[in-house]
C-alpha cells in the first residue's frame, strides 16, 4: 500500500460524492420551477443512497470481479465478502477502490435525473435507476475499466479503448439513457418557465467543477504527476468552454447568460473527462474551446429541431461532450480510431437497447409519468408532501 496514493484517493472519493451531493442537486434544482426543486433534491439524494447499497451488494462485483468472460466480472465479490482492509487493488486498499468507484456509480444514474425532472414518477426513478446501474452501467465499467472486452487485449487487440475517467462509461451511457427516457416520456406541459434560481445553478456548477478534480485527478489512482496533469487539463477545459459558450451566446442572442456560461463549464468538464489522462494543457484548451460551441449547438438541435424535451440538456451536454472527448483522444494520437469509435458504437448500442427494455419493463410495474394535476401543481407537494417556497411560481 502506498500512503500518499491512499490519502489522495480518500480525498478524491469525497470530492466525487460532493459532485452529486450537493453539487448536481443544486445545479439541477435551480433550473426547474420552484414547485419542483425538492423533488430534484429527493431524486439525487435517494439515488445516492440506493446506488451505494446496490454497488455493495452486486454492482462492484459485476464491474470489477475476477470473471474472465470479458462481458462481466461475475459474482465473486458480492457484498465484499472476503475483502478486508489489508487487501490491495494496485497500491490502494481495495475497500478504498470500491468506495471511489461507488461514487461514480452514484453520479452516473443521477445525471439522468436532468432528462425527466418535473414530470416523472418517483417509483420509476428508483426502480429504473437501480436496474440500469446493475444491468447497463456496471457491465460497461467491466468492459472498459475492469479488464473486459473493450480494454487492452480485448476485441480491439493489444491497444483497447482509452477512457480515462468516463467519457464512455459515464457520460455516453447517462446521456443516451437520458435521451431514451425523454423521448418516451414526452414533453412537459409547460416548457417555457425559466429557471427559478440561477444562483443555485451557479453554486451547483461551481461545486461540480471542484468535485471534478477528484473525478478526473482521482482516476489516476495515484498521487503523482499524472494526477496533477489530469487536474490541470480539467480546469483549463472547463474555463475555456465557459468562455466560448458565453461568447457564442453573445454573438447569437446579444447577451451572455449566467446559466449559459456555467452550462459551458459542465460541457468542458464532460468533454475533457475521457482525455484528461492522455492530453496536455494545449489539447485541453482546444477541447474546451470546441466543447462550448458544440454542446450549445447540440442543445439547440435537441430543443428546436428534434423537439425532444430533455429537460436539463443531459444528452446535449454530457452525452455529446463525452462522445466528443472520446473521439479527440484518437485525434491527438493517444488512442486508436478503431478502439475509440468502435467502443462508442458498441456501448452506445448496448445502452440504447438496455435503456428502452428497462423503461418498458419498469413502466409496467410503476407509472412512468405523474398525472396532469400533479405536474401542474408541482411534484414537491403532491408527491413528497413538502414545499420549498410559499409561492406558486
Amino acid at each position: 500500500m502506498n500512503g500518499a496514493d491512499t490519502a489522495w484517493i480518500i480525498v478524491a472519493t469525497a470530492l466525487v460524492l460532493f459532485m452529486t451531493l450537493p453539487g448536481l442537486a443544486l445545479f439541477y434544482g435551480g433550473l426547474v420551477r420552484a414547485r419542483n426543486v425538492l423533488s430534484v433534491f429527493m431524486h439525487c439524494f435517494a439515488i445516492a443512497c440506493l446506488m451505494s447499497v446496490l454497488w455493495l451488494v452486486a454492482g462492484y462485483s459485476i464491474a470489477f470481479g475476477s470473471g474472465e468472460s470479458g462481458f462481466w466480472g461475475g459474482l465473486d465479490k458480492l457484498l465484499l465478502i472476503g475483502i478486508g482492509p489489508d487487501d490491495l487493488a494496485g497500491t490502494l486498499p481495495e475497500i478504498l477502490f470500491f468506495a471511489f468507484q461507488m461514487t461514480f456509480a452514484i453520479i452516473t444514474p443521477a445525471l439522468i435525473v436532468g432528462a425527466y425532472v418535473e414530470r416523472v414518477g418517483f417509483g420509476f426513478v428508483l426502480l429504473f435507476s437501480a436496474l440500469w446501474m446493475l444491468i447497463c452501467y456496471a457491465p460497461v465499467v467491466h468492459w472498459v475499466w475492469g479488464g473486459g472486452m473493450l480494454s487492452d487485449g480485448g476485441i480491439f487487440g493489444e491497444i483497447g479503448v482509452r477512457d480515462f475517467a468516463g467519457g464512455i462509461v459515464v457520460h455516453e451511457t447517462a446521456g443516451l439513457a437520458a435521451l431514451v427516457i425523454a423521448f418516451f416520456l414526452g414533453p412537459r406541459k409547460n416548457r417555457t418557465t425559466p429557471p427559478h434560481n440561477p444562483g443555485y445553478v451557479m453554486i451547483g456548477a461551481a461545486m461540480l467543477w471542484v468535485g471534478w478534480f477528484g473525478f478526473n485527478g482521482g482516476s489516476q489512482l495515484a498521487a503523482d504527476g499524472g494526477a496533477a496533469m489530469a487536474l490541470t487539463v480539467t480546469h483549463i477545459s472547463a474555463a475555456t468552454a465557459s468562455l466560448t459558450w458565453a461568447l457564442w451566446e453573445r454573438i447569437k442572442f446579444g447577451k451572455a447568460s449566467l446559466v449559459g456560461m456555467v452550462t459551458g463549464t459542465i460541457a468542458g468538464l464532460a468533454s475533457i473527462t475521457p482525455a484528461s489522462g492522455f492530453v496536455g494543457p494545449v489539447e485541453a484548451l482546444i477541447i474546451g474551446a470546441v466543447a462550448g460551441l458544440l454542446c450549445q449547438e447540440a442543445v439547440t438541435l435537441m430543443r428546436q429541431v428534434l423537439k425532444i424535451d430533455d429537460t436539463l440538456d443531459v444528452f446535449a451536454v454530457h452525452g455529446v461532450g463525452g462522445i466528443f472527448g472520446t473521439i479527440m483522444i484518437a485525434v491527438f494520437g493517444a488512442g486508436t480510431w478503431a478502439a475509440q469509435l468502435g467502443s462508442l458504437a458498441i456501448v452506445g448500442a448496448f445502452t440504447l437497447v438496455v435503456s428502452v427494455v428497462l423503461l418498458k419493463l419498469v413502466a409496467m410495474i410503476t407509472p412512468l409519468r405523474v398525472d396532469l394535476e400533479t405536474e401542474t401543481n408541482g411534484l414537491d407537494l403532491d408527491v413528497h408532501g413538502e414545499r420549498a417556497y410559499d409561492m406558486t411560481s
